[in-house]
């Protein structure tokens, strides 16, 4: 398995912003008195805003318009992004700067792969923007994962054929969508025991570049 990019999920894998979007959600459902609880958030991992909402909205009480289920949605992304003011390279999540590192300095072009549209002001938060080669993320893509649009994208975006990357996941439908990709993937957290990956662990803190030689044969693309 010859790897000249790795293609790392945002929320979940490099930050935790998973509180900040069960605040938001929970916010406003509450606001519409629609039953919703953390069992129910679990479902919203690795999906687009607007399918999160229609999951929630399956507890709804009665039939909401397509412009009242707009303005639903970006009236929970002005309490997420409210929240995110607080973020800062201190929520950057254990393991992941040490593996970034490591990739840098064995030539890996690296890219965040997101279907969240906030991946920009997240990133810039943490204090990561100079560090990858490329963003791809829901501002740039129709399809949210498991659809391998957005990996497609980075490869895209970093000079990569598909079959050439491997993506760090922790969604199971994150991991679907790489697969469909037709690249390779890491499962951490959640997904850890997706039987799809070539690689699981609990959290990036487990891995290193040294672990995944193990598995993978890191071939940086010249030039």
């Amino acid at each position: 398995m010859r790897i000249a990019a790795v293609i790392f999920d945002l929320d979940g894998v490099i930050v935790s912003t998973d509180e900040f979007h069960y605040l938001g959600w929970k916010r406003m459902a509450d606001e519409e008195g629609i039953p919703f609880d953390r069992s129910m958030n679990e479902r919203l991992r690795g999906v687009s805003r607007m399918e999160s909402l229609e999951i929630i909205l399956e507890k709804a009480g009665r039939p909401y318009t397509d412009d009242e289920k707009k303005e639903l949605a970006g009236r929970k992304n002005n309490y997420y992004r409210q929240l995110l003011e607080n973020l800062s390279p201190a929520n950057i999540l254990p393991g992941v700067m040490g593996l970034l590192d490591g990739l840098r300095q064995e030539g890996v072009r690296i890219a965040v792969g997101s279907s969240s549209r906030n991946t920009p002001v997240i990133i810039e938060k943490i204090g990561l923007f100079h560090v990858f080669d490329a963003i791809a993320d829901g501002n740039g893509i129709v399809n949210s994962k498991p659809d391998p649009e957005v990996f497609l994208l980075a490869a895209q975006k970093l000079g990569v054929e598909p079959a050439r990357c491997l993506v760090v996941e922790d969604a199971e439908a994150g991991v679907i969508a790489a697969r469909a990709a037709g690249m390779r993937v890491v499962a951490v957290g959640s997904a850890a025991n997706s039987p799809q990956a070539d690689f699981s662990a609990d959290d990036l803190s487990e891995v290193t570049v040294s672990d995944l030689a193990d598995y993978f044969i890191w071939e940086p693309i010249k030039g």
